[in-house]
């Protein structure tokens, strides 16, 4: 048995119905959406969208990091993306604590030193958002034909609230 058979069934489930083989693998509806990690996030349904329709890159805090960038330039040169949604939430980890903090609850966690991990600890959301909308429409291999919005995901009631 193996801790992952639960997965390899629901996968199978999957399947079963799987419709999207042969796909093109480009953004159909032209969005490229930047997140976090976060599990009570779901970026295609809380715009609307459905597989298929737009590339998601996600990680801790929803940052824009140099590996978001690269997604956001194929996707725009390569996959059909015209717009780019940068979209941080309410309540997230990398907002409520400090790096001294994730680095011991880590450390302590794993049982050893975690003081040389970087977490990107967010002090202030609605300036690190500024910063990585900044970011993107700045970049050399991003347009400005390409729509960027700014947006902060309230987790608790599923909306959207446009900062930028």
């Amino acid at each position: 048995m193996s801790e992952f058979d639960d997965l390899i069934a629901a996968n199978r489930s999957f399947a079963d119905d799987f419709q999207l083989g042969g796909f093109d693998g480009v953004a159909h509806a032209g969005v490229a959406i930047v997140t976090c990690m976060d599990s009570r996030i779901d970026p295609l349904n809380m715009v609307g969208l459905k597989a298929g329709d737009a590339k998601i890159f996600r990680n801790p805090g929803g940052r824009i990091t140099q590996a978001a960038l690269e997604a956001l330039v194929l996707g725009v040169h390569l996959l059909n993306v015209n717009r780019i949604l940068v979209i941080p939430h309410t309540r997230c980890a990398m907002t409520s604590k400090s790096q001294e903090e994730l680095r011991n609850e880590i450390g302590a966690s794993a049982g050893v030193d975690a003081s040389w991990q970087a977490f990107h600890v967010v002090n202030d959301q609605l300036a690190a958002l500024a910063e990585d909308i900044r970011a993107v429409t700045a970049h050399p291999l991003i347009p400005d034909s390409v729509k960027v919005g700014g947006f902060i995901y309230d987790v608790d009631t599923g909306l959207l609230d446009q900062k930028f």
